[in-house]
């Protein structure tokens, strides 16, 4: 699996991880999602994110127990809710989700998108815990780029901001994505194939992707995954939903589109460009 720096830290991870969102819901329950986590980390998507909102704290138990043994390999990362973002509220929920993640340390821990609770307030809370050693980095997700050049005056320590990003939903290339190249901030795209809108076979778009597919040996998600990851600060999380999927994931290592510009232009022109709007404010990022 291909890694690249996550921001401003000076870690190499990879570039194609592992989201849990409604994990506890996959068909075969808990031990399956934990053996579709596991599968993943053999095959070096070790970048795995969950949260706090997720099932009310199952998808970390599940998290947990997938690392188990394994915690030194993984870029563990976490959220936390708005309402729970007031200074105390965060140290607490960050220690709420250690224990439901058997861990002492998050690799990355996130403002799920932003609330009532003061910025100032959220944002002391992280580098307290950065201090304390209880979470390596920080960062935010659903921000725009007048949120994020608000908590960028607060502190420059911003790492991350994690949108929604797939091929029929680009609105952050207008704003959010030139902001976070300017500012050395990783962009991480969740929901990367969108919320069952993904292109199908019948349609235009769907036939196009084959077709580049095709000539790579590959699949249409793969196409999708690799054109959503082309620039250097971009990492997508893909949910973790089965083993077979986990393998599809896993296999863009061996795919190279980004450097063609043709193929970059037709994959490209699949989705719609939103130029207008926030970054996104679903709530399943």
């Amino acid at each position: 699996m291909e890694r690249r720096r996550f921001g401003s830290t000076k870690r190499e991870i990879a570039v194609i991880g592992q989201g849990t969102w409604d994990v506890e819901k996959n068909q075969g329950g808990a031990i399956a999602a934990t053996a579709a986590l596991r599968r993943g980390l053999d095959l070096g998507m070790t970048h795995i994110d969950t949260a706090e909102m997720y099932g009310g704290g199952a998808a970390e138990e599940i998290v947990g127990e997938a690392i188990a043994g394994r915690r030194d390999e993984v870029f563990l990362v976490s959220k936390v809710l708005p309402q729970h973002a007031s200074r105390q509220g965060t140290l607490a929920a960050c220690d709420r989700s250690l224990v439901r993640l058997n861990t002492d340390r998050l690799d990355c821990y996130l403002l799920h998108w932003r609330g009532a609770e003061p910025l100032e307030d959220t944002i002391a809370a992280f580098e307290q815990l950065k201090n304390e050693g209880k979470i390596l980095s920080w960062g935010v997700s659903n921000f725009d780029e007048v949120d994020l050049a608000e908590a960028w005056s607060i502190a420059d320590s911003l790492v991350c901001n994690q949108v929604l990003y797939h091929l029929e939903e680009r609105a952050i290339e207008h704003a959010v994505l030139p902001w976070c190249i300017q500012h050395d901030v990783a962009v991480v795209a969740y929901s990367p194939f969108g919320h069952g809108h993904f292109p199908g076979p019948r349609t235009t778009g769907g036939r196009v992707l084959q077709e580049i597919a095709a000539a790579h040996n590959a699949t249409p998600r793969q196409v999708a995954l690799r054109y959503l990851t082309r620039r250097p600060p971009l990492f997508a999380i893909p949910k973790a939903s089965s083993v077979k999927h986990i393998a599809e994931n896993a296999g863009i290592a061996a795919l190279s589109v980004h450097g063609r510009t043709r193929e970059c232009g037709f994959v490209g022109a699949v989705g719609r460009y939103r130029r207008c709007g926030k970054a996104g404010s679903t709530a399943t990022g």
